[in-house]
């Protein structure tokens, strides 16, 4: 049996059982070192993002869809209000419709450059363009002569390259003036004798003759100052019976 152990005496050297105490390893060349969590060896957990405010949301959400519309406005399709009766009967005052502007080449902002466009316009076209008097308001017709053509304007008659053409779409006033009635009459600015429109402009008319400051008066439409092509009628309200208009909803503008 082992004699108790004693403490050596002072001034010796201690002896210490290595085999004993305990060793601490560190991690070996090559491998990665375990990670721990409080004392827990394993997978560190996820640092969660710090989520964004509900106001902070609600801005950004209402900044991209003012931007988007911005640009559906002015590359797009943009919304108008028929103000007076120029264009009856295909167009009433209360009417809103909706113009392509992608159509014939958009105008970029603050620029004068003007993307590709689909097509030119042609004749029949419904358009919206600056008025070239005061630019900053804007007037609805129909082209009816395109560049290189010769019009003339004869009482209700149009004549195209010197032939008649047929307007199914024109008001005709059951009791016109004396003067408009009048087959040969012509007491207008322009057209009254046979007239080459020039290039990239456009002779437009309104379908109600009688009622239409157009190209008869203060003369053509450049193809720059053309905003689109009305196609839509999206909305209608009679505001002198203060009623909806609702068969004209949706209605197409050819």
């Amino acid at each position: 049996m082992d004699s108790e152990r004693k403490p050596p005496p002072p001034g010796e050297a201690t002896a210490y059982d290595y085999e004993r105490l305990p060793v601490t390893m560190g991690p070996v060349p090559g491998e990665e070192a375990p990670t721990t969590v409080e004392g827990q060896a394993g997978t560190p957990l996820p640092v969660a993002r710090r989520r964004k405010s509900v106001l902070r949301e609600y801005v950004e959400a209402i900044a991209i869809a003012i931007l988007l519309a911005l640009v559906i406005r002015t590359l797009i399709v943009q919304a108008f209000t028929i103000p007076s009766g120029s264009m009856m009967d295909t167009l009433l005052v209360g009417d809103y419709i909706l113009v392509n502007k992608f159509l014939y080449g958009p105008e970029m902002p603050l620029t004068d450059y003007r993307l590709p466009a689909l097509r030119l316009p042609h004749r029949g076209d419904i358009i919206v363009f600056k008025y070239p008097q005061d630019e900053k308001r804007d007037f609805i017709k129909r082209i009816v002569a395109t560049p290189g053509e010769t019009v003339q304007v004869r009482g209700q008659q149009v004549f195209i390259n010197g032939q008649p053409i047929d307007e199914p779409y024109v008001r005709r006033n059951p009791n016109p003036l004396g003067h408009s009635g009048t087959a040969n009459f012509c007491g207008y600015a322009y057209a009254c004798d046979p007239l080459v429109v020039p290039p990239d402009s456009y002779f437009v008319m309104g379908d109600n003759r009688d009622n239409s400051q157009d190209s008869r008066y203060w003369g053509f439409v450049k193809r720059d100052k053309i905003k689109g092509k009305a196609f839509l009628i999206y909305w209608s309200w009679d505001s002198d019976r203060h009623w909806l208009r609702w068969w004209r909803l949706g209605n197409y503008i050819p």
